[in-house]
């Protein structure tokens, strides 16, 4: 086709093509992208319908079910970010509490921490206040990473019943 072939075919169909998407998405810019894609879809084909009954209802064929795959993206997408919101921000007030509250469980945990025996209150440390994972506790204090793990695992149980108290 020639540009005044294309420019004539465009000028055709576009109004149609737009009208019906628009009325499907209910986005001026998604509708007018499906309708762009549709005529694009058109010209690319190599063999093209020949009458122009053919030609008008393939165009909006396609173009309906474009839009119609459109809809569905979008209600995919609002779903996801429905999942994923944000919960509401805190008030500068109960953000405050929420410091001052856990940094007394802190204050509990270390003072229970300081009852309890050596191995179990030095692993207890290095994993929960330093952040070491079992690997790096064993090579610090020379130890089987199995032996570190139960320590923990003991030390972890021995903590909740101090705590509990």
């Amino acid at each position: 086709m020639t540009q005044k072939e294309i420019k004539k075919f465009y000028d055709t169909h576009y109004r149609r093509l737009f009208n019906a998407s628009y009325r499907i998405v209910g986005n001026g810019a998604d509708a007018e992208e499906i309708m762009h894609d549709t005529l694009l879809r058109f010209l690319q084909m190599e063999t093209p319908p020949a009458e122009p009954a053919q030609i008008s209802a393939w165009l909006i064929r396609t173009c309906i079910r474009r839009s119609i795959d459109r809809l569905r993206v979008i209600k995919r997408e609002q779903i996801f970010k429905e999942s994923y919101e944000q919960p509401e921000s805190l008030s500068a007030e109960e953000s405050a509490e929420m410091v001052i509250s856990t940094k007394e469980e802190v204050k509990r945990v270390k003072e229970a921490l300081e009852t309890m025996k050596d191995p179990y209150r030095l692993v207890l440390t290095l994993s929960l206040f330093e952040g070491m994972d079992y690997q790096e506790i064993s090579q610090i204090t020379e130890q089987k990473e199995v032996t570190i793990r139960s320590q923990v695992s003991r030390g972890k149980a021995m903590l909740l019943k101090i705590l509990e108290k």
